[in-house]
């Protein structure tokens, strides 16, 4: 039996200006900031000799290992993003950057989220990525409809019940 397995389907490189500018912030802290500083205390840990007994010299190596895997997914993520400027003509419809707010038919619960990028998804705030099963079962409904979306609980429907940009 092989291991191969299919790739995982691609994200949506789509991203709101307050997520990109955080991204690239991310990105400078890391190569300016704290990378240095990881390096010094490498260098530092290096000197005190036998490394193979030295619980900060390795520890330190994989911290450079994990900030070095970060920018490079970075540097390569941020030239490839596409910031969504500006607001919809049709504010009623629901499309990237909306705050949408919804009732569950089924236990009138009320549940609030924006829908941003991948890159950007946040469960305490309540953002959801535009390629997420309720995102994308929303998307273009307007003001007051009724869908349906295949959640990990099951079938869920919901009604629309405010759209914000």
């Amino acid at each position: 039996m092989s291991r191969w397995r299919p790739p995982s389907p691609s994200s949506t490189a789509i991203i709101t200006r307050e997520g990109f500018e955080r991204l690239k912030t991310e990105l400078d802290q890391l190569w300016h900031t704290l990378r240095p500083e990881v390096v010094k205390a490498l260098a530092a840990a290096a000197a005190e000799g036998d490394r193979s007994e030295n619980a900060e010299y390795t520890y330190r190596k994989k911290q450079l290992g994990e900030i070095d895997r970060r920018v490079r997914y970075l540097s390569k993520r941020i030239p490839s993003l596409k910031v969504a400027e500006g607001m919809p003509s049709d504010r009623d419809a629901v499309f990237f950057g909306a705050v949408i707010e919804l009732e569950n038919i089924d236990t009138g619960e009320a549940l609030t989220y924006r829908i941003v990028g991948p890159d950007e998804t946040d469960a305490k705030q309540g953002w959801i990525s535009i390629d997420s099963p309720m995102a994308r079962a929303v998307l273009k409904k307007r003001l007051d409809d009724e869908f349906e979306a295949e959640l990990p609980g099951g079938r869920t429907r919901f009604v629309i019940v405010g759209v914000t940009y």
